[in-house]
Formats: C-alpha cells, sequence, structure tokens
C-alpha cells in the first residue's frame, strides 16, 4: 500500500478522486493500492525552550543566551492534530512507500518532512509536485513522481530559516525584554519583523523632521497648453510677481518642439507580492486578505500555485497557453485578438532559468463557476486580465517635449498621446470607471519659431514631506530590502535580497498589528509610540537593518541551490545571538512602556424576549457540531477552524447577509427567497441560499 499525505483534507479529497481511493475511512482514503490522508498545515514546531531543559521555563537574563545542544521537534498541543497525526503514524508504519503530497514549497517540504521524521518513517518517499490542483495536473503529477531526496536542499533551506528564527526570537525577545520592557509587557524581536518595523520607523522620522517650505513657479498658458519656467523655485513671492511682470512684456517663443514615438512594455505576470500590492492599491486589501482569497481560488482549481516570487512562466507552458486562453469563457472577447495568431514565446514571459520551483501565478482551463464571494471574483478578475494582457501588443504612444523663451525666461511642457493601446484595451473598461492618469491632452502641433501673446501666471506650491507607507509599498520596501524601486526588471534582480518570503509577508505585517506596533489611518501605516521605543532602543544593526536581512535571506536562498552549507548559517546566526546577549547586557536605555489599547466597552445584555440564538456567534458550528462560530473580518467561522475548516462569508452572490438570513441558514440549513442574488455570469435571480454536502453555500 502507498500512503499519500497532502496539506489539507480538501486537497486530499481532490488526489484520493483522480487516483481512485474512493472509500472514505476515518482519517484517510483508500483504494486502487493507495492510502491519502492529511494534515491541516503545521502538525509539528519546534521545541520550546522549556522542552530542553526546565531552567528555560523562566525569562532570566542570566540564562540568554539559549543554545539548545541539538534542535527537536514535538506534536502541537491540539486534540485534532494529535488524533490525525496518530492516523498518518499508523499508515505509515504498516506501508511500502510515502508520497508527500504537500504544499509544493518550502514551508510544504518542511511541514511533511517534520511529520515524517515524528512518523519515525523507514520506507521511501516520493514527491507530487504540481502548479496547480485541476484532475489533468494532479494526474500528470503521478505519472511523474519525483524521488524525495531531490527536494532535501529545500528541507535544509527551511529547517535552517525556522532554526534561525528560533534562535533570534527567542533570544532577542526574552532579552529586549527583560532589559528594557515595564512590568510584565513583552517586547517581540524577530528576524523579519524587527527591520519591517525599523522601515516604518525611519520613514515617520523622515516625516517628522521635514519642514514644509512654500515656493512660487512661473507659468503661463500658450495655444492652451501650459508651460512652466525651467529656473529654480522661486523663495520670495515678491521675486515671483517681479518675474511675472517681466513675462507680460514679451511675447512667447517656440524654441523647439519634438515628438518621440516609444513603447510601454506590458505588464509582467503577478507573483504573490505583486497581486498583494494590485489588491491593495485597487480595492483596499489587506496582504494577508488577498493571499486568503488567491489560495482559496488555487483550492477552488482556477488559479495556479500562489506562493510564488517569480513573473515569468516555464518554457515548457508555452503550448498549453493557447488551450488555457480558449477555456475562458468570460473573456472571450479580448481573448479572441491573441488566438488569432500564435502565441509569441516572449522572453518577458516564457524564462526557465527565472523559474525555480513555480512559474507566475495565472488561470488553469477550469471555468470558474463557483467563485461566489466577490472579493474573490475580484481577485481572479486581476489575475485574468494580466494574464490576457503579456499576450497582447505593446502600447504605442508618442511623448512630446516643448521649450519656449519668454524674453530670457525658458519654459517647458511635455505630454503623452497612446497612438495604438495595445494591451491597454485589456484595462479599457476600468480606465472608463478610474480615468487613465497616464494619458495627458493632446498637444497641439508647434513649429518653431512661432510666437504669440500668452497669459503668465504664479503658482504658489510647497514642499511635501515622504509619504506615510501603506500596505502595497511596505511590501515593495520587504521585496526590495528597503530599496525604492519602480523598474520591474531591476525589483526582480532584488527579489533575492527582499526581506521575508512572499507566502510570510503579510503574517509579518499582521504581526506587527497585533504586537501594537503599527496602527493604520486609512490606508496608510504608522508605527506606534511603543514600535517607535523600541527600534530606538535596538543598537544592533543586524537586528534592524533590512539590507542586512536581506543578506540572510540570499543565504536562505542559496541553500535551497546548494551553494551555501545550512549548518555555517546556523553557526553564523548563534554567533550573532553570542553577541547581541553581551552587547544588550551591558548597554544602557530607558525602558519601554507598552501602551495597551483601552478595553472595549460592555455591550449590553440583551432583552429577555429576544432570543440568545439571534447572535450567529451563540451558535454552534453546522458542520462538525463541536466548537461555537467566531465572527472574523469577512466571515463567521468555526472556532476550532483550522481542523473543521467551515465558514460562512458575510456577503454572497453579491448581497450581504441579513443576521435573520444568517440564523436561518445556520439553524435550517436555508434561508427564505432572497431577490437580486447575482451569479458568475452577471445574471440576477431569486432563490433560496443552502448547504451542500461540503457545506458551500449554494444558490437552491
Amino acid at each position: 500500500m502507498k500512503v499519500c499525505i497532502a496539506e489539507k483534507p480538501s486537497v486530499a479529497k481532490d488526489i484520493a478522486l483522480v487516483i481512485g481511493a474512493k472509500t472514505k475511512k476515518d482519517g484517510y482514503y483508500e483504494g486502487n493500492g493507495y492510502q491519502v490522508t492529511w494534515t491541516f498545515g503545521h502538525f509539528c514546531t519546534l521545541k520550546e525552550p522549556h522542552d530542553y531543559t526546565t531552567q528555560w521555563k523562566y525569562w532570566r537574563l542570566e540564562d540568554l543566551p539559549m543554545i539548545p545542544p541539538q534542535f527537536g521537534i514535538k506534536l502541537i498541543e491540539n486534540d485534532g492534530v494529535k488524533r490525525q497525526f496518530g492516523v498518518i503514524e499508523k499508515l505509515v508504519s504498516s506501508c511500502e512507500e510515502v508520497i508527500n503530497c504537500g504544499d509544493a514549497g518550502q514551508e510544504g517540504e518542511l511541514i511533511q518532512r517534520w511529520v515524517l521524521l515524528k512518523a519515525k518513517c523507514k520506507v521511501p518517499v516520493k514527491r507530487l509536485w504540481i502548479s496547480s490542483l485541476t484532475e489533468n495536473a494532479i494526474r500528470e503529477g503521478f505519472e511523474k513522481l519525483k524521488e524525495g531526496e531531490k527536494y532535501n536542499l529545500l528541507y535544509a533551506a527551511g529547517s535552517a530559516r525556522a532554526i534561525g528564527d528560533w534562535l533570534l526570537g527567542m533570544n532577542a525577545t526574552r532579552l529586549f525584554t527583560k532589559k528594557f520592557a515595564q512590568q510584565k509587557a513583552v517586547l517581540s524581536i524577530g528576524r523579519v519583523q524587527t527591520p519591517t518595523l525599523a522601515m516604518l520607523v525611519q520613514r515617520q522620522k523622515e516625516i517628522d523632521a521635514f519642514n514644509t517650505e512654500v515656493y512660487w513657479e512661473l507659468k503661463t498658458l500658450y495655444r492652451e497648453t501650459e508651460f512652466t519656467a525651467t529656473i529654480e523655485r522661486i523663495k520670495t513671492e515678491e521675486k515671483a510677481n517681479k518675474g511675472l511682470e517681466y513675462l507680460k512684456q514679451h511675447d512667447f517663443e517656440i524654441t523647439s518642439f519634438e515628438r518621440k514615438e516609444g513603447k510601454e512594455g506590458n505588464p509582467r505576470l503577478f507573483d504573490l507580492t505583486a497581486l498583494q500590492v494590485e489588491a491593495n492599491k485597487k480595492y483596499g486589501y489587506s496582504a494577508e486578505d488577498t493571499l486568503k482569497y488567491v489560495q482559496s481560488l488555487y483550492e477552488k482549481k482556477y488559479v495556479t500555485y500562489p506562493r510564488v516570487d517569480t513573473t515569468y512562466l516555464s518554457e515548457d507552458l508555452h503550448p498549453k497557453i493557447p488551450g488555457i486562453l480558449a477555456s475562458m469563457k468570460f473573456y472571450e472577447k479580448l481573448i479572441s485578438p491573441i488566438l488569432a495568431q500564435p502565441i509569441p514565446m516572449s522572453k518577458t514571459v516564457f524564462d526557465d532559468n527565472k523559474v525555480t520551483d513555480h512559474h507566475a501565478i495565472i488561470p488553469t482551463d477550469v471555468l470558474p463557476t463557483g467563485i461566489y464571494a466577490a472579493e474573490e471574483k475580484r481577485v481572479y478578475d486581476l489575475i485574468a486580465k494580466r494574464f490576457i494582457a503579456v499576450f497582447y501588443p505593446e502600447c504605442k504612444v508618442a511623448n512630446t517635449t516643448v521649450l519656449g523663451m519668454v524674453g530670457q525666461v525658458e519654459f517647458k511642457a511635455t505630454g503623452k498621446h497612446i497612438l495604438e493601446p495595445g494591451w491597454k484595451l485589456v484595462y479599457a473598461n476600468d480606465a472608463k470607471k478610474e480615468k487613465d492618469k497616464d494619458e495627458e491632452k493632446l498637444m497641439p502641433a508647434f513649429e518653431t519659431g512661432e510666437k504669440g501673446p500668452h497669459e503668465p501666471k504664479v503658482h504658489q506650491g510647497k514642499t511635501t514631506p515622504p509619504k506615510a507607507y501603506t500596505e502595497a509599498t511596505l511590501l515593495r520596501a520587504m521585496e526590495t530590502a528597503g530599496k525604492q524601486v519602480e523598474n520591474e526588471e531591476m525589483r526582480e534582480l532584488l527579489k533575492e535580497n527582499g526581506i521575508g518570503r512572499p507566502s510570510t509577508r503579510a503574517n509579518i505585517i499582521e504581526t506587527l498589528f497585533k504586537r501594537k506596533y503599527i496602527e493604520k489611518r486609512k490606508k496608510n501605516i504608522y508605527p506606534t509610540q511603543t514600535g517607535i521605543d523600541l527600534i530606538d532602543c535596538i543598537e544592533n544593526d543586524l537586528l534592524k537593518s533590512p539590507e542586512l536581512t536581506g543578506v540572510w535571506e540570499r543565504k536562505l536562498r542559496q541553500i535551497e541551490r546548494g551553494e551555501y552549507d545550512a549548518a555555517v548559517f546556523k553557526e553564523e546566526l548563534v554567533q550573532m545571538v553570542v553577541d547581541l546577549t553581551f552587547e544588550v547586557k551591558n548597554s544602557q536605555f530607558r525602558r519601554i512602556e507598552v501602551v495597551e489599547k483601552a478595553p472595549e466597552p460592555v455591550k449590553p445584555k440583551a432583552k429577555k424576549q429576544v432570543k440568545e440564538k439571534t447572535d450567529p456567534e451563540s451558535l454552534d458550528c453546522p458542520k462538525c457540531k463541536e466548537h461555537k462560530l467566531l465572527k472574523g473580518k469577512t466571515a463567521y467561522g468555526c472556532g476550532n477552524f483550522k481542523v473543521c475548516g467551515f465558514k460562512l462569508p458575510f456577503e454572497i452572490f453579491g448581497k450581504k447577509l441579513t443576521k435573520g438570513q444568517v440564523q436561518d441558514l445556520l439553524e435550517k440549513g436555508k434561508t427564505r427567497k432572497i431577490k437580486g442574488l447575482v451569479l458568475e455570469t452577471g445574471e440576477e435571480k431569486d432563490g433560496k441560499l443552502m448547504f451542500s454536502e461540503d457545506f458551500m453555500v449554494v444558490l437552491g
């Protein structure tokens, strides 16, 4: 018997159907010579300090640094985890081969290897490595199973990352807490979270230190075109007015008129960070929420593996592209011009040298008929349109530069006009809703030497401080280790030195929010006073420098490729922790007070005539019937969500559910008829909502 271990129950079910393991057992599927079981994310974790010695149970400066002679793992304290691990352990002990079907990435490899290590697996291990969960992808993957040993370096990198985070996080958090924190506050330090916080603090200090200055500029209107004087900004209003009087005494003369045709290259395909940036800019979604939406789309088989850091496709995908495009029926009008001719093998799209574990995020050939949440629809639309846009012609533009003189003062105006929209046609409807800021008004044709009257004026402006980070700009800064880079090719080169991984950056930002080191005001992110004080008390640049942290990230990637020894990396981190401990113990600094938020006001008790069950949070989960529901940002979910997986979105089929409708659905399994439900096709329909067999909300 061959045992397949997937990372989630839903993935195990998909795999079981494809390979013929159709008999449902307790904790696994069986059939056709296979047993298919699952984890649900991390089952194991590195041991905690007190697991090594009781001395480390207490937070004392004299016990630091804590360096275990050898790192060990243990099962996470969770009844569901222990029960399911027991199933895996039993199956692995009596099988002939294990097939690792975990998430095809570093974190997925680490999860599975730790489970197999804990289960004392003695049999050969094969690896299923796929980029989507479609039936064809799974079948092809099983036809081309890899030897498990091929991914030893990936596991080594994941293990080194986890140990590095433990060494720094456990030691530095205790070190700074005992040295600087007041009362029982905890000062959390992390290998990635601390330099991320440092970027926010540095930006805030630049904003605070900025002195706004008023300035004046000379402008003039000639033939309905505004020109700006090329002289330095004027510091006094008096001088500006003198300049204005001078301009009134002379005609405007064109000294140069130049129009050059150019091209605007197609946008790149999405990696995870780029998708999170775009979703934040366009819809205000947090990085964490965007990851959640695209992960759901992946599990529904509508898009490929999302936790990627490349914007390229592997060259062997080229023959499959026409088929994927042809399957995207909801975008037929946009796609038909592409399919009228062969898809070019462009190096800006297909490049094996730029693809490691996985290619960029693209749609699969599965028609997305099961997307009900508006957020998921929007994220899918971003991915689909970007996929289509890369195969359109480049956008051709005319860039115009006009120079003129008024007396002895030179003026300049620039403009851009789209000659052939090319890939911008894909976004034509979006541009109607949100006016395209890139395209300026078409300039008239000027002739060198022409003269005429003009309308000069003085424009008063003021210098502006650096902009606060948004999630979009913070993600970009993390990706490029704090460097401000607009050019996409340059960003690709800097990714190896980025801080954090695409799959972890969202969690890092959320952790900073939870620790109350940062806060959000509208779209902007600011450090709190606690966050600022924490960074100020860290004198060691290694802890807070994005560039130096980026060096660690590069070494982890080199470990994956066999270009750096994981043991050396660990030794370097151990030495750093030892040096840091000595440095901080002997430093002097004021203590930091962690400011807690005011407690939430106590809600008044409900009136007696109102049944307690009116509140969905008082109801049992309809799927597992063991835990109460909890209210999240966008949905109600099972209190044991990681195990059960039940979720009920607030908005379904374009309608925000009322409390009564939610109650009917949870208690009766269906709602009364709801008008105006919006289907995937855009059609509106009246109907009742009900649960399917796997507790997804469907239209009855």
